[in-house]
């Protein structure tokens, strides 16, 4: 009698977990959609790599062990509005039309706030916006002008008056200035939204870092933090060995001191050497300038990304306190890649690696399994669809992008999920001084085509040039094997599947004058080789850097830390 009392309480036990748990997996998940600035994979610990020892993001990493970290996720242009416009919109950027800095994404776009919105949620944004028009769709936002401010930042409310606030010689409009580090009060910012939230409806937020963004600067309680650590250089900082082509180097390497922002002097117009004290730079040797040039960089970024860390644990503390935690799908990312030196790069944009991969990790114990991962080739035009997904909401014909919703909750690719992923910046030579480009990323090659043009340009100005890189062989990209004649079959193949997704999606038309350029280079024969000559020689003689160097040496340096 007393042994099968037991066994029904047990089985009145099973029954009402597997029922508590039928409920859970039907009520709709919250969403918190953390995003950092510049934050790249190679500064978060679960990635691994030469920086993982330093331990610079512990809880981070946790969210990676309690879910799920996607190894091969792509931006597919790599700067910040253009990505932020993606992410909204799941289009590419010719599709959405963000394809630089101050593109403007009008309310009847931002796709994933409407249809979440749709769906039942309550949605907010807070932090960095980084779009030309306000984030109207959204319920809620509260949200920086432009790159915002790392201390004392000036945020517009929505419903709130807008107001002028002196910001050293300049007026700024707001309605709201929080005094603290900008990583604190936007998270401050986000937990008292959550607190303040309509508790009925499910939420959507999207809280957005401006760290590790630069200047890279970071509360005071970190000024000590990795004081007296040596940071490893990556193996390609001092020699960028055979990465590169005519395009991104000149012929005979005529054009290195100005194509591509560096860390060291390489650069001549655009370096940070300029984060080491002048009277200190005057007593070192050009080795020990590179060597402290790459010290301070790192540090000061680190200390940026400890504080966001330090932050998303904050955030985890109060889900946990409210019982949200478990059904809340936390996703953390940056908008796209980012430099820390290899290759001798500083900043994003470039369709190598570093720029081009984002970090992806996801915590939802209610269907992703713990400690998981994923090879698959995943974009950020995919974001949207899949957060869609999750939510039961529906996903508009217009989105370019597919929920990798499967992928997460089974760990296996659909047979006819994508092998590749799309690239194009659309800039030349702006900012950073990096060539327009448009490639392909499948898991085993990188195939790049600098096209040099200006976006109505219909004529290179930097050379143009094909690079092709053999992942499996060189995953860090020190081998351009565009030459090498066994890779012929590949190339062709390569090349018919950028044709066919550029065409695909209408991004090969004559609306873009680019287009010309990339036509006229598509095959690339000994002639066009021959052009590139001229045009490398060409570039050089429009850029007198003896000339521009002594007249705007103060101001180009210093803009390099503000971009």
């Amino acid at each position: 009698m007393y042994s099968k009392n037991i066994k029904k309480l047990l089985v009145n036990i099973l029954l009402l977990g597997f029922y508590v748990g039928l409920a859970q997996s039907s009520k709709k998940p919250n969403i918190l959609f953390i995003m950092s600035d510049d934050h790249t994979s190679t500064a978060i610990g679960a990635y691994g790599g030469r920086l993982a020892k330093l331990n610079p993001t512990p809880t981070i990493d946790q969210l990676a062990n309690e879910g799920m970290l996607l190894e091969n996720t792509f931006c597919n242009n790599a700067i910040c509005s253009p990505s932020r416009a993606t992410i909204l919109t799941g289009q590419y950027s010719a599709t959405n039309g963000v394809t630089g800095l101050g593109g403007k994404l009008p309310e009847e776009r931002q796709y994933l706030p409407i249809e979440l919105k749709k769906a039942g949620y309550e949605t907010a944004v807070i932090g960095k916006w980084h779009l030309g028009t306000m984030p109207l769709a959204f319920d809620y936002y509260k949200v920086m002008h432009s790159q915002g401010h790392y201390f004392n930042p000036i945020f517009t409310e929505k419903g709130q008056t807008i107001k002028e606030y002196k910001v050293g010689k300049k007026i700024e409009k707001g309605t709201t200035q929080l005094m603290g580090h900008s990583s604190d009060v936007i998270t401050s910012s986000g937990i008292n939204w959550l607190q303040n939230r309509n508790a009925s409806k499910p939420f959507f937020l999207k809280l957005h870092f401006k760290a590790p963004h630069g200047p890279f600067i970071s509360a005071s309680r970190y000024n000590t933090y990795l004081e007296d650590v040596k940071i490893p250089e990556p193996d390609n900082y001092r020699d960028r060995k055979n990465n590169g082509s005519i395009a991104t180097r000149g012929y005979n390497d005529e054009l290195i001191n100005v194509i591509g922002s560096s860390v060291d002097s390489r650069n001549k117009l655009r370096n940070n050497t300029f984060l080491i004290d002048r009277k200190l730079k005057r007593s070192l040797r050009e080795e020990e300038i590179t060597s402290k040039a790459y010290q301070v960089y790192l540090k000061k970024y680190l200390r940026c990304v400890k504080g966001v860390d330090d932050n998303v644990k904050r955030l985890i503390e109060y889900l946990k306190k409210e019982g949200l935690y478990d059904n809340t799908i936390i996703i953390y990312t940056g908008d796209q890649g980012f430099y820390l030196g290899e290759h001798n790069f500083i900043d994003k944009r470039w369709g190598y690696e570093e720029g081009m991969r984002m970090p992806f990790i996801i915590r939802y114990p209610i269907t992703i399994k713990a400690g998981t991962r994923s090879e698959a080739i995943t974009e950020n035009v995919d974001f949207a669809p899949t957060i869609l997904d999750f939510a039961g909401a529906e996903i508009p014909n217009q989105m370019q992008g597919k929920s990798f919703r499967h992928i997460l909750e089974t760990g296996k690719e659909p047979k006819d999920w994508k092998q590749s992923a799309y690239y194009h910046y659309h800039l030349n030579m702006a900012h950073h001084l990096t060539p327009a480009h448009i490639g392909i990323r499948t898991k085993e090659y990188k195939l790049l085509l600098f096209y040099g043009a200006n976006i109505k340009g219909v004529k290179p100005t930097t050379p143009p040039s094909w690079e092709l890189y053999d992942l499996k062989k060189d995953p860090t990209e020190d081998n351009n094997v565009y030459n090498h004649p066994k890779y012929a079959k590949t190339i062709k193949s390569l090349k018919d599947k950028l044709k066919h997704f550029r065409s695909y999606h209408k991004m090969d038309g004559t609306e873009f004058a680019y287009n010309k350029v990339i036509n006229k280079y598509w095959d690339y024969t000994n002639e066009d080789y021959k052009n590139a000559i001229q045009i490398s020689s060409e570039a050089k003689k429009l850029i007198p850097l003896d000339r521009k160097i002594k007249k705007n040496k103060k101001k180009t340096l210093n803009e390099s830390i503000r971009k």
